[in-house]
């Protein structure tokens, strides 16, 4: 069913209230701003589906209803992007929720599978992609993009029905619930300006002071992005911050030998971003960033994580849980450096299959040994 006025909105709110669960998908743009733009809303319950036409509705907020009710579970795949519109256009995160690509991939699915991937292996329909990359600001919608639209939702249901049986059968439903939780805190899809510096292509470039630097104007790019909705790199690229900070500027004149920083900045903002700069060149040392090293070059470490990988792998096809969902080579790094605290990997249920193990083996309680070419795993 299409909704493009709010009586029929508020009439779908009424009808989806008694539904158990509520599956929802979004459609957007985001190429020409900071936030994204909603086109579409698919929603799908028990009985039946629709679309929803933001365009034409008054007022979306009268979903708020459905999506902070305890009663009825909201099902995503892949659901961040969908969450922070919601988020954004609403004014609440979905609760409860749950996401069926974090649910595949403790069923022994690829870590990031797929919408249409996941609908094939558990429905056995393949779904046609031909309006992937449509423009969905476009009215009139074709009968082809809402059919296309509608199979994002559509079979959500009957996937999050089968993965709680599956679940459930081996014991692994609760351990979803620290990820869920974390996806319905706001401050989740809420950016912390002072870390974007972390993203920055090519960032490792730089030395500790002007990477300090590059956290000041990151920070002030993000704020900017976000007052004038546009995207970051229309205020200024990765690119001109690493290579402005590289150079240690301290005249706006400094700054405008980077390609296109003219161009890019008005004299007011090139002064307030040079005061930025100067003084996080002048801050003292111990303000500076850590750069972050992936520990691979570090004495004895490679060996570690290759024999901490080996358990990961054996644990993770005995429990036909994906790779990646268990264990990261960054997390394994870590303790290979015996750094324990505020690792996942050794909190919950990842602590129960493999975490407690990789402590007792760098700890010498256990060894690994090859028998009949298979990775064996015994007491020291």
């Amino acid at each position: 069913m299409y909704i493009d006025s709010q009586a029929e909105l508020e009439a779908f709110v009424e009808r989806a209230r008694s539904s158990s669960i509520l599956a929802i998908d979004t459609e957007f743009l985001r190429e020409k701003t900071y936030y994204p733009k909603l086109c579409l809303l698919q929603m799908a319950t028990d009985d039946e589906s629709v679309i929803v036409d933001p365009f034409t509705v008054d007022d979306l907020a009268v979903l708020r209803e459905l999506l902070e009710n305890e009663s009825i579970v909201k099902v995503f795949h892949a659901g961040h992007q969908d969450i922070e519109i919601i988020l954004y256009d609403i004014g609440c995160v979905p609760h409860p929720l749950f996401d069926t690509q974090v649910a595949a991939a403790l069923l022994g699915q690829n870590q990031q599978i797929g919408y249409g991937a996941l609908v094939q292996a558990m429905c056995g329909v393949k779904l046609k992609k031909v309006d992937s990359f449509t423009d969905w600001s476009v009215r009139p919608l074709s009968e082809s993009q809402l059919s296309y639209a509608e199979d994002d939702v559509l079979y959500l249901p009957q996937i999050y029905e089968a993965q709680c049986n599956a679940l459930k059968k081996k014991g692994r439903l609760g351990w979803l619930q620290d990820e869920f939780r974390a996806m319905q805190q706001p401050e989740t899809y809420m950016p912390d300006e002072g870390e974007r510096f972390r993203r920055l292509k090519h960032i490792t470039q730089l030395s500790r002071r002007q990477m300090a630097a590059a956290r000041e104007v990151a920070a002030w790019r993000e704020i900017e992005a976000r007052k004038r909705n546009v995207p970051r790199k229309w205020v200024l690229t990765d690119e001109q911050i690493v290579e402005s900070c590289k150079r240690e500027p301290r005249t706006i004149d400094d700054l405008f030998m980077v390609r296109g920083m003219r161009e890019r900045l008005t004299t007011r903002d090139a002064r307030t971003v040079i005061e930025l700069v100067v003084a996080a060149l002048d801050s003292a040392p111990d303000t500076w960033p850590e750069i972050q090293s992936s520990g691979r070059s570090e004495p004895n470490v490679d060996v570690q994580v290759d024999m901490l990988m080996a358990v990961v792998r054996t644990r993770a096809r005995e429990n036909g849980i994906a790779v990646p969902t268990l264990a990261s080579h960054a997390e394994l790094t870590e303790i290979a450096r015996g750094h324990y605290d505020d690792v996942e990997l050794l909190r919950g249920w990842r602590r129960d299959i493999v975490g407690a193990e990789l402590v007792d083996l760098l700890e010498g309680r256990l060894a690994l040994c090859i028998e009949d070419g298979q990775v064996v795993i015994k007491p020291n």
